[in-house]
């Protein structure tokens, strides 16, 4: 049976390729269908893990902070995420965010006011949502796990305030990866016992209850109401963890 090579891939019969690579990279084609193949998506994959890692090696410890992009200026939580991203700075850590309006605008601002590293990491969306004017170093990614991966490998802690799927997201992938150990211990806090405490009281009652996490995973969160707490829990929680 003729046997085909196409790097390490080994195609016999009917799998056999009538041209080679070389001559389809080759060849003169109008035809555009090739810029969305999955192939062609790896590169893409790959080049947003290096621009990622490009940009943020360099930007020292870091926090992440989550929210909603829909809570309004004068809102408690747009006036907490200022305070957190100022407070943040003013320990010496860089600010971490998505980037967009509403808290995440807020903790950028006032990581930028403070005159710190105020980062947004972006996301291509059907609803086109620019980054804000208040970070001062910003990546926009396709991929929401290559931005996800940029959310945790650079920063040391997380808060998160009143936020929809998204910051929910953000919340659990976070937790699952200290739970699981695959990273540290990092803290991470929430802020507004108003918006969260329906969420620790169904995972302690129905979660936990039921066995599907053990009693001590609710230790691996701290709700406040306190933006100047929540700052001061993640800086006391990482420096008991270098101890």
């Amino acid at each position: 049976m003729r046997e085909y090579r196409k790097g390490p891939v080994v195609l016999r019969g009917q799998n056999v390729p009538s041209s080679s690579s070389s001559e389809r990279l080759l060849r003169d084609s109008q035809e555009s269908d090739w810029l969305h193949g999955d192939p062609w998506r790896v590169l893409r994959i790959q080049s947003e893990f290096v621009e990622g890692f490009g940009a943020l090696a360099e930007i020292g410890p870091a926090i992440s902070v989550f929210g909603s992009a829909r809570s309004a200026v004068d809102s408690p939580e747009y006036e907490a995420g200022l305070v957190v991203g100022r407070l943040i700075v003013e320990h010496h850590y860089a600010v971490i965010t998505g980037g967009g309006p509403g808290v995440m605008e807020a903790a950028n601002r006032g990581a930028a006011e403070a005159g710190g590293i105020s980062v947004g990491l972006g996301i291509e969306l059907p609803h086109e949502q620019s980054m804000n004017e208040y970070v001062n170093l910003g990546i926009h990614f396709r991929y929401f796990f290559a931005r996800k991966t940029m959310f945790v490998k650079y920063a040391r802690g997380f808060i998160a305030l009143p936020g929809g799927f998204g910051t929910l997201d953000e919340l659990f992938e976070s937790l699952t990866l200290v739970q699981t150990r695959t990273i540290r211990r990092f803290p991470i806090v929430l802020i507004g016992h108003a918006y969260w405490d329906g969420l620790v009281t169904w995972m302690r009652d129905s979660v936990v209850a039921d066995g599907k996490i053990s009693p001590s995973d609710l230790d691996l969160l701290y709700v406040t109401d306190d933006p100047v707490e929540a700052v001061e829990w993640v800086i006391h929680g990482l420096a008991d963890a270098d101890e």
